[in-house]
């Protein structure tokens, strides 16, 4: 009925100031129909689209832990405390200011890259990831640490597996590993080469975040787990460390070695927190009384990491020189 009458409207309009018109009015009612049948669709698809994030909404919330955990258990597990008589509880306080301060400490370093970029895109892309990491770092904080117990456990008869907070860490933390590569792509390749890790970089992150998407609607426990990160960020770590070890073996230039110590600093990193964790150390310090958990045995290592790029990287990050064949690497 819509259309018709924008139709009809049309016509009329036409006869009115005369023939000047004649010539646009059969195509001007195809085009009006057009956009018509373009802006319903355009509805359908956002509808359907906040019908799935909705939906995605209650959906996580239907994953418990395993054993089903209560509220009263959870604190039990964990140092919980009420945050100055505000009835909220905080949920691991030493864990909680560890990770806020890593978290600003990432945000301190993107700022360094921004600050000292000079044009440079290699710096650019580092700040932008060292930025995202900073903001993953804290969304992580949030609900692992801080607010888990109000996000995960408060009003509830047994508390949930994850929540939105946890699920926006995962797909920073995964654009913020991505970037880094896109910075050594433009720092240690040229041509080919350099346009292949950029294309599987961007590649990667919309996979990535699909999957975390789809997993979130499903509900999928391993398709937003920090597993699934782990498996999905290792490939661009891994193309980062042969990358800088190949030149440094070659050419011996300052800049791959210092690239080489940071990619050093986080697989160590990671090895010694899944050893903490299998070890199950955390409740075994618990039980004493002492609580040191494996995110946190991860977070101080990930503090020299950050510190190390943040005083060694930025000083001798720079674009490859398209001149200088000899140090780059291209297919």
């Amino acid at each position: 009925m819509h259309s018709t009458r924008a139709i009809g409207d049309y016509y009329l309009h036409s006869n009115i100031f005369g023939s000047h018109f004649q010539s646009q009015q059969a195509v001007a009612p195809v085009s009006l129909l057009g956009d018509i049948q373009r802006y319903d669709m355009k509805k359908m698809i956002l509808t359907v689209l906040s019908l799935f994030a909705l939906q995605g909404c209650n959906r996580i919330d239907s994953l418990l832990w395993q054993p089903k955990m209560t509220p009263k258990q959870w604190c039990e597990s964990m140092p919980c405390v009420e945050l100055f008589s505000s009835g909220l509880t905080l949920t691991q306080p030493t864990s909680t200011l560890l990770i806020y301060f890593l978290g600003g400490l990432w945000l301190w370093v993107g700022w360094r890259f921004s600050r000292t970029g000079n044009g440079q895109k290699s710096r650019r892309w580092w700040a932008i990831a060292m930025t995202l990491g900073g903001f993953a770092a804290i969304a992580a904080g949030t609900s692992y640490q801080a607010f888990g117990f109000e996000l995960k456990c408060a009003d509830r008869e047994f508390c949930t597996w994850t929540s939105w907070w946890e699920i926006a860490y995962l797909a920073l933390q995964m654009c913020s590993v991505n970037a880094m590569l896109a910075g050594v792509a433009y720092a240690c390749t040229t041509g080919p080469m350099r346009r292949l890790m950029l294309a599987y970089a961007a590649m990667t992150t919309v996979v990535y975040c699909s999957v975390t998407a789809i997993g979130t609607l499903l509900p999928n426990k391993f398709m937003i787990s920090f597993e699934m990160l782990v498996l999905f960020s290792t490939p661009a770590l891994t193309t980062c460390f042969v990358i800088n070890g190949w030149r440094y073996f070659e050419h011996k230039t300052n800049k791959d070695k210092v690239l080489l110590g940071a990619w050093g600093i986080m697989f160590g990193t990671n090895v010694l927190y899944f050893a903490y964790l299998l070890l199950g150390y955390t409740q075994t310090l618990w039980s004493k009384g002492f609580w040191f958990s494996a995110n946190d045995v991860l977070h101080v290592l990930m503090l020299v990491w950050v510190w190390y790029v943040g005083t060694a990287v930025v000083r001798v990050l720079d674009d490859a020189d398209p001149q200088s064949v000899a140090t780059n690497i291209s297919l």
